[in-house]
Formats: C-alpha cells, sequence, structure tokens
C-alpha cells in the first residue's frame, strides 16, 4: 500500500487540475427517484422458499393463482413446491424517463430461497415514495452465480440470491420536470466547499455576466431569464474549473486502506517505529533404536526461537511544512507497512503534527 501511494504522489502533476462542471455539480431537480416492488419469481429448480415456512409466499401465490382464475383454497395444505419465491424488486427511475422506456431493475430473495438462476419474475408493479406506480417489471433473472453442491463438498461464487434484469422495467409514469420556461435553476455541488463554489460562479459569468451567484458551499444559483434554457445548461457544463479540496486522510482499517489529500501537511515531528516479533518452530524428530536392540522408537521435540526486535530502524525526523509526497517518501524509508501507517498518522494527529482531517471507517 505504502508502495501504491508513492507512485500515485510521484505521478501527481505539479499544475492545478481543472474538470468540467457538470462532473462536480448536479442541476437542482434533475435526479433519479427510487421504485420498489413486491412480486414473485418462478421456474425455479427446487431452489425457491419452502411454502411451510414463508407463509407471505404461500398467501401471494395464491392470490396469484385465484386472480387467474384457479381455487386453491381447499387444497392449501397440500401446496407443496420450492420452484417460486419471493423477492423485492427495486429500481432508479432516471430524470427525464418517458413511459414506454425501460429501465434495469434488481431483485432480492425475501424468504429462504437459495437460488433465484434461472427463474423468471412475474409482473411486479413498481411503486415510487408517493405510492404511485411508475413502472412494471417483468423478464428472466440473471444472478451471474456459481453455486454447487454435492453430498461432500460444495462451491460458491457470488450471491445467487441477488439477481438483475437488464431492461426488465417499462415506465408507465413519468415524473414531471421541465427545463423550458424556468427563470431561475440551481447548481448542487456534489463535494460542498466555499472555493469551489465561487469559481464555479466565476466561470460561468465569465461567459454569461450576472448570470451565477453562490449562494452557500453547495448552491449556485442560474439567473435563465431570456435566455435558452437548454443552450445555456449546456453550455456552462462544458466549463472548465479547479475545485478545491480539504486537507483529510482516509483510513479504512479493515481492508488497512489509506488515502491522504494532496492538501495534507506535517509539522515537524520524529517518528520512531519498530516491532518486537519473536517466532516459535516446533520440528519434531523421530528416534530409531538400533537394530537388535530392546530400544523403542519415540518422538523427542526440538523447539527453535527467533527474536526479531528490528534494531537496525532508526528514528526519522520529518521537517515542518512538508507534502503528501515527501511524507509518504519518509514513511517508506523507515519500512513502514500499511498497518503500521495507520497507527503513525493517528499517532502524529494526537500529537498536533497532522494539519489535516483524520477520517476513521
Amino acid at each position: 500500500m505504502t508502495a501504491l501511494l508513492s507512485t500515485l504522489a510521484a505521478l501527481a502533476p505539479a499544475v492545478a487540475q481543472t474538470v468540467r462542471i457538470k462532473d462536480i455539480a448536479d442541476l437542482e431537480g434533475v435526479r433519479d427517484n427510487q421504485l420498489v416492488g413486491y412480486g414473485l419469481v418462478v421456474g425455479l429448480n427446487g431452489t425457491g422458499d419452502r411454502l411451510r415456512t414463508a407463509i407471505f409466499t404461500r398467501q401471494t401465490l395464491i392470490g396469484m393463482l385465484e386472480r387467474l382464475g384457479v381455487n386453491t383454497r381447499d387444497n392449501e395444505a397440500r401446496l407443496e413446491t420450492r420452484n417460486v419465491a419471493a423477492v423485492m424488486v427495486t429500481a432508479n427511475l432516471p430524470a427525464f424517463a418517458r413511459p414506454g422506456s425501460r429501465i434495469d431493475v434488481a431483485v432480492s430473495a425475501l424468504g429462504d430461497a437459495t437460488n433465484l438462476q434461472g427463474g423468471t419474475l412475474l409482473v411486479t408493479p413498481l411503486l415510487g415514495a408517493d405510492g404511485e406506480v411508475y413502472a412494471v417489471s417483468q423478464g428472466a433473472v440473471a444472478t451471474g452465480a456459481i453455486a454447487a453442491r454435492g453430498a461432500g463438498a460444495s462451491v460458491q461464487r457470488g450471491v445467487p440470491t441477488a439477481a438483475r434484469i437488464a431492461n426488465g422495467a417499462i415506465v408507465e409514469r413519468e415524473v414531471p420536470f421541465s427545463l423550458a420556461g424556468r427563470n431561475s435553476l440551481r447548481l448542487a455541488l456534489r463535494n460542498p466547499d466555499l472555493t469551489t463554489a465561487r469559481r464555479i460562479a466565476a466561470a460561468i459569468n465569465r461567459t454569461a455576466p450576472g448570470a451565477a451567484t453562490a449562494l452557500d458551499p453547495r448552491t449556485v444559483a442560474l439567473n435563465l431569464a431570456g435566455r435558452d434554457a437548454m443552450g445555456f445548461l449546456a453550455g456552462i457544463e462544458q466549463l472548465r474549473v479547479e475545485p478545491d479540496q480539504i486537507a483529510r486522510v482516509v483510513i479504512e482499517e479493515a481492508s488497512g486502506t489509506i488515502v491522504m489529500g494532496s492538501n495534507v501537511r506535517v509539522s515537524t515531528v520524529a517518528i520512531a517505529q519498530g516491532n518486537l516479533t519473536i517466532r516459535v518452530t516446533e520440528t519434531p524428530q523421530v528416534s530409531q533404536p538400533n537394530p537388535l536392540s530392546n530400544g523403542e522408537t519415540a518422538v523427542v521435540p526440538r523447539t527453535n526461537i527467533e527474536i526479531e526486535d528490528q534494531a537496525e530502524r532508526r528514528m526519522g525526523v520529518l521537517s515542518g511544512g512538508i507534502s503528501l509526497q515527501e511524507l509518504v517518501r519518509g514513511l517508506n524509508s523507515l519500512g513502514v507497512g500499511p498497518r503500521d501507517l495507520i497507527s503513525i498518522l493517528q499517532a502524529i494527529k494526537a500529537a498536533g503534527a497532522l494539519q489535516a482531517d483524520l477520517e476513521l471507517r
């Protein structure tokens, strides 16, 4: 990990990097809407829900059959099948999606089904937050997982109880939103920052004076009065600005991942890092008696103990105001691994020498 950080730091260009406004900000109101639905997947090869324990699956199956004209109430106790699974269906309705267009859906098992591979999702209405139906989903599910089981072993790759249907839902209702005729609109920064918001407003005002105003770290207001909204927005989203960022170090202890921003600075600090390692190795040997003797074969223990105190490591001094690249190079010179680097960064922050936010995940 430290080698990777060194490579990234070495490759980082010295000049400021600019990005398009469309890559760091969104138009307010132009967003996805989440949809959810409950349905049945049929056609499974004995890997569906157990109807005796999955009561909701049994009730849903009986209700569906009755709507199709099949009466199963009289033989409900004999209704046994493992080819059906109750599932939750989720999807994102994109902005400006029109009736008749198709969207992808995700299917997840709700009961004790073990594999959805080969199943078919029956017609499932997808509801929005307001309870209205915005899309209807149906089609063959694909898990992309592999699961096989034998008498003495089993193998599984991926999650066979989660699947997707590409273009599996048809949009039935659109979310009304129109850009035409609007006199104002707002840009929402994905990473709120005062400096970045002011730079976006300045870049827009250079091409269209008086068209943009930075309201807060997340919002830039746009004046569309007397302008072609589509043409104006298409033009400003291609403008390039230099986004600013705070100095931050993000540590994910579970995986040992460390990410440091380019603005991270360290005050003058001395670092010593070392570990005491004791390694005990057991290599038992078999002792055989001499031929024609009355001795017995015996196992003789042999123990080898090694102690490594890493005495060759020395204390290093990092001068004040060093950059990210210099920090990584200095820690690498001490032979610091990712796990030790996490402890060192936490200790530097506790000492007040790390001039950055330290975020643990």
